[in-house]
């Protein structure tokens, strides 16, 4: 017999359908709230994505952007590595370094 696995976006996805089914089969959205041990808030808004795009409204939406808008360039990062591990150079010696010999300005702050 063959084990299968769940990932934990299914194991949530099936969760909040239990949730949705028991509060539609009592009727009792606050009891079904109470029982399950969620907020109102929270089922309230299961219960709209679910009615609004099915199962995949269930999914947990990624609460930060994949590529954020500050993050360093690849090609400044490599610098800043190379520097480190070629010349055990600190953080304030690699800023003054890419400042002073290619215009680059980053914090030393990490």
């Amino acid at each position: 017999m063959e084990e299968v696995f769940m990932t934990n976006d299914e194991s949530d996805i099936q969760r909040k359908l239990r949730v949705l089914q028991y509060a539609e089969k009592i009727g009792n959205a606050r009891k079904a709230c109470r029982y399950f041990g969620i907020g109102r808030s929270s089922f309230y808004r299961w219960r709209d994505a679910y009615q609004k795009r099915g199962e995949a409204g269930l999914k947990n939406a990624k609460s930060i952007p994949q590529n954020p808008a500050n993050q360093t360039p690849t090609e400044i990062v490599e610098k800043v590595l190379y520097l480190r591990r070629k010349y055990h150079l600190g953080p304030i010696r690699i800023v003054w370094y890419l400042a002073r010999y290619h215009g680059i300005k980053i914090s030393d702050a990490g």
